[in-house]
């Protein structure tokens, strides 16, 4: 059996000699792992590049009654992008987000809500010219609502941070509850939808991305450290 459906690449495994094991998210069926042979081959050049994460694609793909691995019958780019290859601040945006997005998207099914959000945000990042330095925060606010567990106010994010047992948190330590409260203001400003809310430097951006990330850890079981962070923080630094 065949479907034809839209797609968000999440990341892929390499598989064999030329070819690859993609995960991606889709709009008929959730997540699902295809094998894509021949694009890692030196000749035609560029078809890796379609794998890359967050790429948008048309796709025809075969699925099994058993479920598991299948393969790509038809694939394309859905839309080029004009930005995100080309920016090191974007892309490195897209890394993280998407190891995010790929911890925590497991379910195999439909969710036409979901899909639609993390397209139109993914096509949005790519248009926006400038003013994107709080993209993550609202990208990972937004998300999590949903994901079931959206916040209402920076105020349930720090408490429920601050409160939360050190087990909860794998690799962390648990700071005083006053320490999360200098952040709560700037989680509200996020929240009620302001792209050009007032964190005032990277330095902060990477506090709040830090609490958001331990908020998130407290709601998805097993997510784990997200490694990105830290090639993000390098370009945080500068904005």
């Amino acid at each position: 059996m065949l479907i034809k459906t839209r797609g968000i690449v999440l990341n892929y495994l390499k598989y064999r000699e030329t070819s690859i094991i993609a995960r991606i998210y889709t709009e008929q069926r959730g997540v699902q792992s295809y094998v894509v042979n021949g694009v890692r081959k030196a000749k035609p050049p560029g078809r890796i590049a379609l794998f890359q994460p967050f790429t948008l694609l048309d796709m025809v793909a075969y699925v099994s009654p058993r479920g598991g691995l299948t393969r790509l019958s038809e694939y394309r780019c859905l839309r080029p992008f004009h930005t995100l290859p080309y920016d090191v601040r974007k892309s490195s945006v897209v890394l993280f987000l998407s190891e995010v997005v790929s911890r925590v998207l497991r379910e195999e099914e439909a969710n036409e809500a979901l899909f639609e959000f993390l397209y139109q945000a993914i096509v949005a990042f790519d248009e926006q010219e400038e003013g994107f330095e709080n993209f993550s925060l609202m990208f990972l606010l937004r998300l999590a609502h949903y994901l079931g567990f959206g916040p209402e106010s920076g105020q349930q994010i720090t408490e429920q941070v601050a409160f939360a047992t050190d087990a909860n948190l794998p690799g962390t330590t648990r700071p005083t509850v006053l320490r999360f409260q200098e952040f709560e203001h700037f989680f509200d400003e996020l929240l009620a939808g302001d792209p050009n809310a007032s964190v005032p430097n990277g330095r902060v951006r990477r506090e709040l991305l830090t609490i958001l990330l331990r908020y998130y850890q407290l709601h998805v079981e097993n997510l784990g450290d997200i490694r990105s962070l830290d090639v993000l923080s390098d370009v945080l630094a500068e904005l």
